[in-house]
């Protein structure tokens, strides 16, 4: 076998063979996979590799689904992996049984390609994935959101993303420029401009769809995956982004204060327990202000991005609109 992640997986597992077994999925617009690899001998049964290959030649050769083909999509995807590799080597073993991360067995970039090493997750206990979740179901999610964001807050983003989240606008200018002219793109600098200079700062996951969380048997705590928008920013981002993937938006509407003070009860717990010098109450009181602020950061993306999305909805609309009359008091 000459795949170039083979000797990398036999050294950092101590096993004697190491045989693909199963591709778990491609990566987004062609640029590598994850597969699932069985280890004969070695410290653990299997493990998971992912293996980051992009494209031969331009750009426009990649597979976005949407389209959306660039230079610039192109190196913010390379950044993304090698985002990932840093947060893997450099700060995923803080993570706790509380925010639950894959252990990363080894990092490395072989010859143009890239290779990242991990647990295999579903084996240690979170073998489940989900669509859709129940509210009672979002509670382990946000737990670990809460414990994730208290773990980091006040942190520096070394060798990670100064601002996390893939769709922040200065990562974004492509679709700001396909947005047709309004309120949300006339307020979207202001916008950013109330995120990014919050008092209070943390990690924020980037990414924290309801996919990317591993969900155990016994439904207990969960686990999370993809970390190639990790960085700087104010967890409400999280949370937002996170409640549009998983619920419809009658329960958002319904459900909002019920979920937001889950997560603010649990990250306050979370922020005594990590013994952060901390002013919870002035940081509730920021970030709760922020929630709407971070739904119409997404809708700015959104609308630039695919504006038929279906997560531009009466809810979403309602928490722009919110944002917009707080920005006309703040800004």
């Amino acid at each position: 076998m000459n795949e170039p992640w083979h000797q990398l997986v036999l050294t950092s597992t101590s096993a004697k063979t190491a045989t693909k077994q199963t591709v778990i999925q491609s990566l987004w617009s062609g640029y590598g996979e994850i597969i699932r690899v069985k280890l004969d001998d070695g410290n653990v049964p299997t493990c998971i590799v992912k293996h980051i290959k992009p494209p031969n030649g331009s750009p426009s050769q990649s597979q976005h689904p949407r389209g959306w083909n660039s230079d610039l999509g192109h190196k913010r995807k390379l950044r993304s992996y090698e985002v990932e590799i840093a947060w893997y080597r450099d700060w995923s073993q803080r993570c706790d049984d509380h925010c639950r991360v894959p252990q990363c067995y080894s990092a490395e970039h072989c010859d143009n390609e890239q290779v990242i090493v991990l647990e295999d997750i579903d084996a240690s206990g979170f073998p489940l994935r989900k669509n859709r979740l129940s509210i009672k179901q979002t509670l382990p999610c946000l737990s670990w959101l809460a414990h994730f964001h208290a773990k980091f807050l006040n942190e520096t983003p070394s060798k990670l993303w100064p601002t996390g989240t893939y769709w922040h606008l200065a990562t974004r200018p492509e679709e700001f420029s396909a947005m047709r002219n309004g309120k949300i793109k006339s307020a979207a600098f202001d916008i950013d401009r109330c995120l990014n200079q919050s008092r209070f700062q943390s990690l924020v996951h980037g990414d924290a769809k309801v996919a990317n969380f591993c969900f155990s048997s016994n439904k207990g705590p969960v686990a999370a995956v993809d970390f190639q928008y990790v960085g700087g920013g104010c967890g409400m981002k999280d949370v937002a982004y996170f409640l549009s993937s998983c619920l419809s938006e009658d329960e958002c509407e319904h459900h909002e204060t019920q979920l937001l003070d889950y997560y603010f009860a649990t990250l306050k717990e979370a922020i005594n327990t990590y013994q952060k010098n901390i002013d919870v109450t002035a940081l509730e009181k920021e970030w709760r202000m922020l929630y709407s602020i971070a739904w119409a950061d997404f809708y700015r993306f959104l609308l630039g991005w695919m504006p038929t999305h279906q997560k531009i909805n009466r809810y979403t609309k309602k928490m722009a609109n919110q944002a917009l009359q707080q920005l006309t008091h703040t800004v």
